[in-house]
């Protein structure tokens, strides 16, 4: 039996988000080397190649499970880090879950990744509110949270980590600052 999953594609001015291919292993592995990107996503654990196959094999299969998850993100018709709503099932809510890979920062591709996803979530499943789980160094990510409209309410025990909650909610939609 062959089932298939729909995964939409999104396009921003400067920017493709898609569903993960096979060819954005070496993309997605070199992103996860690098010690900035894992010291807030993994705790600073040097992250394998094969495990980087298997983030990419959950994230689709997410979409099958839930209808939504997450995006490889394409700039510059390279991969450029993956964005998307993320919901494993010991998250309390969907998380609006970002990584860049750090050749790209610095150009506001994050922010606008993740207003477009956020904008597309709200509007195609209704959500009336999304958060992001963000370590408390990730200045970085709390900037792009803070730009997109969302508040930070408190902190939430994640995966052995205490994160800052930031939570966008629906009536948000469209702020930027």
């Amino acid at each position: 039996m062959t089932t298939s999953i729909e995964i939409p594609t999104l396009r921003t001015e400067r920017l493709v988000l898609r569903a993960f291919r096979a060819g954005d292993l070496d993309g997605l592995a070199a992103m996860n080397a690098d010690p900035d990107v894992q010291r807030f996503l993994s705790g600073g654990r040097q992250v394998t190649r094969e495990e980087c196959w298997e983030q990419m094999t959950i994230a689709l299969g997410q979409w099958g499970l839930r209808g939504y998850g997450m995006f490889a993100v394409e700039a510059d018709r390279r991969f450029a880090g993956r964005i998307g709503v993320w919901h494993p099932l010991e998250w309390p809510e969907p998380e609006l879950a970002y990584a860049l890979d750090p050749a790209f920062r610095g150009r506001g591709l994050a922010t606008e990744a993740v207003g477009a996803v956020r904008d597309w979530a709200f509007a195609q499943f209704g959500f009336a509110r999304m958060a992001s789980f963000i370590l408390p160094a990730n200045a970085r990510s709390a900037r792009v949270a803070r730009r997109l409209g969302a508040a930070k309410e408190g902190t939430i025990a994640l995966g052995g980590h205490v994160a800052d909650l930031w939570v966008y909610q629906r009536a948000t939609v469209g702020v930027v600052v």
